[in-house]
């Protein structure tokens, strides 16, 4: 279950006023789900004879095999990672002392259908694998992205200059552009990133 939840994308999900990046995997085995609000990453993995328990404790009317309740829960889940909104279903998210738990209200065939994820604090090796490292890789290749691009400006730049001096004119002077200022550029973009944070 977890080497499938790598596959799976990061969402941003919203409970409440509460922001949070979740990422979920669903099998009819069980299910794994990961949950972060950037300062703590929390997590809980159920196989089928957990979650066919939980599914009695909270659902005492409903008589449902396990792998049906694990692909509703799914379908559930499906339209919230998804950034969709749906109103026969809500969420919500409690924090507790020893972890985070997130319900989920509906229905199922008819019924009221409940659920609990208790989650606890994920290892330190499950969000180096999941979040820490994914994020240096992106970091990196966002690097190396940028120094591609300042590149290929500073050779426009000049073959631009090239053109100039051997003669050649702007049709429209509103095309015109100033040669780029990778200092400057960096002092603006961080003075942005600054603002947008605070």
């Amino acid at each position: 279950l977890e080497s499938s939840l790598l596959t799976k994308p990061w969402a941003s999900v919203c409970f409440g006023e509460s922001a949070f990046l979740a990422k979920v995997c669903f099998r009819d085995t069980g299910y794994i789900l990961l949950i972060s609000d950037v300062s703590s990453v929390w997590y809980e993995s159920a196989d089928a004879e957990a979650v066919g328990q939980r599914s009695k404790e909270l659902n005492k009317r409903l008589t449902v095999h396990v792998s049906s309740f694990l692909h509703h829960l799914c379908d559930l889940m499906s339209p919230l990672l998804a950034g969709q909104s749906d109103t026969t279903t809500s969420f919500s998210c409690h924090r507790t002392a020893g972890g985070l738990s997130l319900h989920v209200k509906s229905t199922l065939s008819g019924l009221p259908f409940y659920w609990k994820f208790h989650c606890c604090p994920a290892p330190v090796e499950m969000v180096s694998r999941h979040l820490v490292r994914p994020l240096i890789r992106m970091s990196l290749a966002l690097q190396y992205q940028v120094q591609e691009l300042t590149s290929l400006l500073f050779q426009k730049d000049a073959e631009i200059e090239d053109y100039r001096e051997n003669g050649a004119t702007l049709s429209r002077d509103r095309l015109r552009t100033e040669p780029f200022q990778e200092e400057m550029f960096q002092q603006n973009f961080m003075a942005e990133v600054r603002s947008s944070a605070s």
